[in-house]
């Protein structure tokens, strides 16, 4: 039987320059979709796959994530003397419990790989959950509860893959698979931003992923790879064949909230979903196409 998935690593270190001037003086994962931070979505996607430990790889000028998730004593207080109780749920909701949150730094940008390494000794030898914040994921179940249920079958490593365009493999680690049953498949190899030529197939890994504490031993050797950075790609790509490994095809919706385009697109998308003010939004939306 699968060990159960207890703990998530989040790594936000980076410096989100394509957001600039409004990442200036605030973590790109603190950018709001709609009502919430980008980084409020995946945690609350991990609490709805029964994670609860949570390990955040932080950089400088990254404290309002660790504030976001803290209590806040005062303004909770505020909300209570006037008597604002849906407001102060909302604020509950987004504290985590006490002892639940590590914030720890990748004092050096060397890539995604090293940024997970950072996060060994909180981990130890248990199997873990992989989010990147950037990629906002809507679907029930959720996409790392999906992830973990896959786990539960069959074991070791399981990372979620969508199609892409043959000309955008250079941007992604693309998967190579055998044996597809139900969209899930043995991995037989994967690749870190191959040309498109050389690409083994258009599936690509989505920055979700349940990944098994051996992939620690691969990174502590430091060894850098596409873009002359430690990446957790080449490390899981050296457990193939030792340890199960799988790709699971997401079933739901993904915003590549990354670059400008896709956060614009995710915006309107949970907008138009919300049921207090999807209404209002596409007639909103109605409005200015016709403008």
């Amino acid at each position: 039987m699968a060990q159960r998935v207890r703990k998530a690593v989040l790594p936000v270190a980076g410096l989100g320059t394509r957001f600039l001037p409004a990442t200036k003086a605030m973590p790109k994962e603190m950018l709001t979709v709609v009502d919430r931070p980008l980084i409020q979505y995946a945690v609350e996607e991990c609490l709805a796959a029964g994670i609860e430990e949570f390990v955040f790889v932080t950089g400088r000028n990254k404290g309002a994530l660790e504030d976001h998730f803290d209590v806040a004593y005062e303004l909770e207080a505020t909300l209570e003397q006037r008597g604002k109780g849906a407001e102060l749920k909302q604020s509950q909701e987004a504290t985590l419990k006490a002892g639940n949150a590590i914030f720890t730094r990748q004092q050096k940008p060397l890539g995604l790989g090293h940024a997970v390494w950072c996060a060994r000794h909180w981990i130890g030898r248990e199997p873990f959950a992989v989010l990147l914040p950037d990629e906002l994921m809507v679907s029930s179940p959720t996409c790392t509860a999906q992830l973990v249920a896959a786990h539960e079958k069959t074991g070791g490593n399981v990372l979620a893959v969508m199609e892409v365009p043959r000309e955008q493999t250079k941007s992604y680690g693309i998967v190579e698979i055998k044996d597809e049953t139900n969209g899930l498949a043995e991995m037989t190899g994967i690749v870190e931003k191959p040309k498109p030529e050389e690409a083994p197939s258009t599936l690509a890994w989505i920055g979700r992923s349940v990944v098994m504490p051996e992939v620690f031993d691969h990174l502590a050797k430091h060894q850098t790879g596409a873009g002359g950075e430690i990446q957790l790609t080449d490390a899981m790509a050296k457990m193939i064949g030792h340890t199960p490994f799988h790709a699971l095809r997401y079933a739901g919706q993904r915003y590549d909230c990354g670059n400008r385009l896709g956060f614009l697109e995710a915006n309107i998308a949970i907008a138009l979903q919300d049921p207090d003010s999807g209404a209002d939004t596409r007639a909103l939306l109605t409005r200015l196409l016709k403008g």
